[in-house]
């Protein structure tokens, strides 16, 4: 008890809980980041075995067709003497070799499966049974009256029977048939398939035996991770609970303190972001170099004033909740471009670029949005500047008005003006002052407008 009262007079100390919540929330992620590591090698484990499983059955389905292949074309050889059915039998036997290919790759995959004992037998058959079709072929080549030199060596190579040869042509070939289709021909090629599906059968066993362990542990290693990410997430809600309470409750009385000094915006809670604005305001203007905007990215050539994309960035990181958005546009302008040509106009702008500047404190920022278009952004400014605003604009106006020796034209501007608060938005601001501008010029414009709940009020 006595603990208890001093650590409430003294206090909980916010380092302590941090440390401890902190070193709490690195032991729980390295876990779950070694659990994610394991989710990913069971992942790709799972991947592979699927991979190789269809690997294998298009190898077994490779080498299952290559050996048809080759019982076709000898028996097309052998009955019809077409010399295309003996050459597509050496291409694939000698050049494709897909029966080779296929096998090699299974024994690669699958070294210790016993699998592989049945399938080198099949293939050692198959080599076996290649001799007779090769015996065929030379009957055949007899038979049909072939040069025999013309034919690859391992036929010419082949000995007749002493029977076969003293066979007739005609004889030769039926024979050369015979052996293609007897008993012995269809009972070897059954062994050998036989063989192979014996092999596949134990395969796919193994396969689905590996996939099977390989998806229960997939499976208790997500629901690891699903508790390891529970607990993560009650001590980072935890963590914000404590800060809240903590630090952001206190930190709240420094921010009038902050506001007297400069705006730092920053994402996150509101009192760090008002000190992050600051920050990334003070930054933008004294190390332009080293912005991501260049000079000529931000300023508008022909005035000098930032352009829209400079005014978009001071959007996103003034504290516009302080500060006063005024949309400036120039009255009948097109006229001035119309009557006097754009070079006039183009001096026009710069005139009135000239003049809205020079009007505004050096801390606040005249962009130029659109062709005759200006905004203004006030920092620290609120509705008791109301009149100011409105003889700064009564000013413009003055100096507009008057004939300068360039040949521009007298014009006015119209302006609208909207004030930030606490919760509003950019975009609503930006909203209430283009209305505020559209009832100035609904009201005989060279003139400035305020938004009110009444909609705007027109000033003099």
């Amino acid at each position: 008890m006595s603990y208890i009262k001093t650590l409430k007079k003294r206090g909980i100390s916010v380092s302590r809980i941090n440390i401890i919540m902190l070193i709490s929330a690195f032991l729980i992620s390295a876990v779950l980041f070694w659990a994610m590591g394991r989710t990913s090698i069971l992942y790709d484990e799972t991947h592979r075995l699927t991979r190789n499983l269809l690997t294998w059955r298009k190898d077994a389905y490779e080498l299952q067709v290559a050996s048809d292949y080759l019982t076709e074309q000898v028996r097309c050889f052998a009955v019809t003497g077409e010399r295309q059915y003996l050459d597509n039998y050496f291409r694939e036997a000698e050049v494709t070799r897909r029966r080779e290919n296929a096998l090699q790759t299974l024994q690669i995959e699958h070294t210790e499966s016993e699998a592989i004992t049945d399938l080198r037998d099949a293939m050692t058959q198959s080599e076996n049974l290649m001799l007779k079709e090769y015996y065929a072929m030379r009957l055949a080549v007899e038979g049909y009256g072939y040069d025999l030199n013309e034919y690859p060596e391992v036929i010419q190579r082949v000995e007749l029977s002493e029977e076969d040869i003293a066979l007739k042509p005609e004889e030769q070939v039926y024979r050369a048939s015979d052996y293609l289709f007897d008993d012995n021909y269809l009972l070897a090629k059954l062994r050998i398939s036989n063989d192979m599906n014996s092999c596949l059968e134990i395969l796919e066993n193994e396969m689905n035996s590996k996939q099977n362990a390989v998806a229960a542990a997939l499976k208790q290693q997500v629901a690891v991770e699903h508790v390891l990410t529970v607990i993560l997430i009650g001590i980072m809600l935890a963590i914000v609970i404590v800060i809240s309470r903590l630090v952001f409750k206190p930190l709240k009385k420094c921010v009038e303190i902050i506001r007297k000094e400069e705006e730092v915006p920053l994402k996150g809670a509101y009192e760090i972001r008002f000190l992050a604005k600051n920050y990334n305001l003070m930054y933008y203007t004294t190390k332009e170099t080293e912005n991501k905007l260049n000079f000529d990215a931000n300023h508008d050539k022909l005035t000098g004033l930032f352009n829209r994309r400079g005014y978009d960035f001071f959007l996103n990181n003034v504290d516009m909740e302080t500060s006063t958005l005024m949309i400036i546009d120039l009255d009948k302008f097109k006229s001035i471009n119309d009557n006097y040509g754009h070079d006039t106009g183009d001096k026009a702008i710069t005139k009135a670029a000239k003049i809205i500047l020079n009007s505004f404190r050096s801390q606040d920022y005249v962009c130029r949005i659109g062709g005759d278009e200006f905004a203004v952004i006030m920092i620290r400014s609120d509705p008791s500047m109301k009149d100011l605003i409105t003889r700064k604009v009564n000013m413009i106006n003055e100096k507009l008005g008057k004939l300068d020796e360039d040949g521009v034209p007298a014009f006015s501007c119209s302006v609208g003006v909207a004030f930030g608060r606490v919760g509003l938005r950019t975009s609503e601001l930006f909203k209430r002052a283009d209305t505020a501008l559209y009832n100035a010029k609904e009201n005989g414009r060279n003139g400035v407008a305020f938004y009110s709940k009444n909609l705007v009020e027109k000033a003099d």
